[in-house]
């Protein structure tokens, strides 16, 4: 008789452990599945709140050609059909799909737009990224470029760029002018078709055109 007690003490002492386990199993699913659903719902309050502040942010309107802080007013310089990557246009072509890659964020592909010798070449792609990370979006109307001119066996051509972006930390738009100096090797005997390509030398400030 009293083996079957003590038998049946612990029956029912294994019963309420099972019970207890089962319930702080049950208690651990609901929190995780609680902390989950409102992980996702403060998500959704971030994109609803995003999106509403970004309806509201100033618009991103460059100034036109021609006026203070715009372009100079002059023809458009990429044209239909085939363009000599070798020529100024080919140059300016260069430019606007460095500044296509920076809109993209591709940042390790715009640093392999810049020459070998370049300190932006040589910098870590990582800390070359970070010289963007204060804007949310970037923009750029690539200008006409320059007539290219020669020295020591390399051609140099400028091309102006109108930036338009917008800073990350308050949504407001942000705009410069500047003058990128590309330069390749002046078809040298013994240099490479790579040489002989165009690479971003410099970015530098451009002088806006009078008003």
């Amino acid at each position: 008789m009293r083996g079957r007690w003590k038998y049946g003490v612990a029956l029912a002492a294994a019963l309420m452990v099972t019970a207890c386990n089962s319930t702080e199993r049950t208690v651990l699913d609901e929190t995780a599945n609680g902390l989950a659903d409102n992980a996702a719902g403060q998500r959704d309050i971030d994109r609803s709140v995003k999106a509403e502040a970004q309806a509201i942010m100033a618009p991103l309107a460059p100034p036109e050609p021609g006026t203070p802080g715009g372009l100079p007013d002059e023809p458009v310089p990429l044209t239909e059909g085939t363009i000599d990557p070798e020529s100024p246009q080919g140059a300016a072509q260069l430019v606007q799909g460095y500044y296509g890659l920076l809109e993209e964020k591709r940042f390790g592909d715009a640093q392999k737009l810049w020459g070998e010798g370049s300190d932006y070449a040589r910098q870590d792609p990582a800390a070359f990224a970070r010289r963007f990370a204060g804007f949310s979006e970037i923009h750029a109307n690539i200008g006409a470029p320059a007539d290219s001119e020669g020295a020591a066996g390399s051609l140099f051509v400028t091309v102006p760029v109108q930036v338009y972006a917008r800073i990350a930390a308050d949504g407001k738009p942000w705009y410069a002018l500047r003058s990128v100096t590309l330069r390749r090797v002046n078809d040298v005997d013994g240099s490479s078709p790579a040489q002989r390509s165009w690479h971003i030398e410099s970015i530098g400030p451009f002088p806006p055109p009078a008003p």
